[in-house]
C-alpha cells in the first residue's frame, strides 16, 4: 500500500535486503551524513485568517501538495492558549505590527482590504483589545510564549519581521495613525525592547504610512522605491551532520545554490541578527542573508525570508502556484525539511 501511494504521488520507491541496508549503513557512517529517526508526525498548525488574502501561502500549498494534514489557528485560539497542543507552527505573511502590511493607504478601497480591516477590528473588540496593534503584539508574545516552552517556529515572509518589531515594541506605540488612531511614537526605536524579539536588534522604524516597508531588517526593501534590491541567488551552507544535525536537517537539498525570491521581506541584513542566529543561507558577496535558526528556551524558531519561491517578482493578485508544475523544487523543499525536523529523534549529549 505504501509503494502504490508513494508511486501514484510520483514518488520512486527502491526494495533494499539486510545486506544493502548495512552498505547504506556504512556509507552513512564514512560520510557527512546521519541517520536520524522520525518518530512521530508532528501535530502542525497554520497561522491564517479565516478571510485569507487572495495571494498564496507557500507553506500551506507544500503542505496540502505533500499529503500533510494541518490545522488553521487564529488569534483566538492563540489568545486562548491552544497553541500548546501543537508540535509545528506556521506563520507567513502575517502583520504582526497590526498595519495591514500598510496596504491601508495603497490599496484603499480595495474589496479585500477593507475585509481584512474589517475582520481584524472586530476580532481585537471581540478579545477585549482598543486596537488591532494591541491584539497583535498580544499574539506575538504568545507565541514567543510557545517557543520557549518547546514549540517550534517556522515563519516567512513579512511574519519574520513583524514579530519581531511587534514584541521589541510591547510599550511602544510603532503603527501609523490609520492602524490605532495615534501617531507613532517620535522616539520608537530608542524604545524597542530587542531581548524580547527572537531573531533581530538595533532595527529602524519606516514612519512613512505610504511605503510598505517596516524597517531596515530586510535587506531587499521591495516596495521602498530608490532602496528596492535586485534578486539574485542564495547559498545554503554546509554543516557536519554528526555535530550539527538540527541546521543539516533544515539545508538539506539537491540544490546548493537557489535563486531568489521577493516577498514583502525578502532577507534580513546581517548587522541585524542578534549573536546567537545560525545563518543557514547567504547571498555569496551581500549584506543580507536568507534563512536563519536558533534555539529560545526549550524551543526553536527558524525565519525564511520572501513569499514563494517559485514565484518569485510575487504580485498582488497572482493566481497561486501550482506545485505539480515544481516537483523537485529546491525552495519548497526547504519548506518541507521544516515539517521533518521536529519529528525527529533527539539525540542524548554527552556531557
Amino acid at each position: 500500500a505504501l509503494r502504490r501511494d508513494a508511486a501514484l504521488n510520483g514518488v520512486r520507491t527502491e526494495p533494499v535486503d539486510e545486506g544493502a541496508v548495512t552498505t547504506i549503513r556504512g556509507e552513512i557512517e564514512a560520510s557527512n551524513m546521519d541517520a536520524v529517526p522520525l518518530e512521530k508526525a508532528p501535530k502542525v498548525a497554520v497561522y491564517a485568517p479565516p478571510n485569507a488574502a487572495p495571494w498564496d501561502d507557500a507553506v500551506t500549498m507544500a503542505l496540502q501538495y505533500a499529503g500533510i494534514s494541518f490545522t488553521k489557528i487564529w488569534d483566538p485560539q492563540v489568545i486562548g492558549g491552544a497553541l500548546r497542543e501543537y508540535d509545528w507552527l506556521h506563520l507567513h505573511h502575517e502583520d504582526f505590527t497590526g498595519q495591514y502590511s500598510k496596504f491601508f493607504l495603497i490599496y484603499s478601497g480595495m474589496p479585500w482590504l477593507a475585509d481584512m480591516v474589517q475582520s481584524n477590528s472586530q476580532m481585537a473588540r471581540q478579545l477585549g483589545f482598543q486596537t488591532v496593534p494591541d491584539l497583535k503584539k498580544a499574539v506575538a508574545r504568545g507565541i514567543r510564549s510557545y517557543v520557549d516552552n518547546g514549540g517550534f517556529l517556522f515563519a516567512m515572509c513579512t511574519a519574520t519581521e513583524t514579530i519581531d518589531l511587534a514584541l521589541a515594541a510591547h510599550n511602544v506605540d510603532i503603527a501609523a495613525t490609520f492602524a490605532d488612531g495615534t501617531p507613532i511614537d517620535p522616539d520608537a526605536d530608542a524604545k524597542l525592547d530587542w531581548s524580547q524579539a527572537f531573531a533581530f536588534t538595533g532595527g529602524h522604524l519606516e514612519p512613512n504610512p505610504l511605503i510598505a516597508s517596516f524597517s531596515d531588517i530586510d535587506g531587499h526593501q521591495v516596495n521602498a522605491g530608490s532602496r528596492r534590491q535586485p534578486l539574485g541567488a542564495f547559498k545554503l551552507f554546509n554543516f557536519s551532520a554528526k555535530i550539527d544535525p538540527v541546521p543539516t536537517m533544515l539545508v538539506q537539498n539537491h540544490r546548493q545554490v537557489i535563486p531568489d525570491f521577493y516577498g514583502l521581506t525578502t532577507s534580513f541584513l546581517r548587522n541585524r541578527l542578534k549573536p546567537g542566529a545560525t545563518v543557514l543561507a547567504e547571498e555569496e558577496g551581500a549584506p543580507w542573508v536568507k534563512y536563519i535558526h536558533s534555539d529560545l528556551g526549550k524551543g526553536t524558531w527558524t525565519f525564511f525570508g520572501g513569499h514563494d519561491p517559485e514565484d518569485p517578482q510575487h504580485q498582488i493578485g497572482d493566481p497561486p502556484t501550482d506545485l505539480s508544475l515544481h516537483p523537485h523544487s529546491p525552495g519548497y523543499r526547504l519548506i518541507l525539511n521544516n515539517v521533518l525536523f521536529p519529528a525527529a529523534k533527539k539525540r542524548e549529549l554527552k556531557t
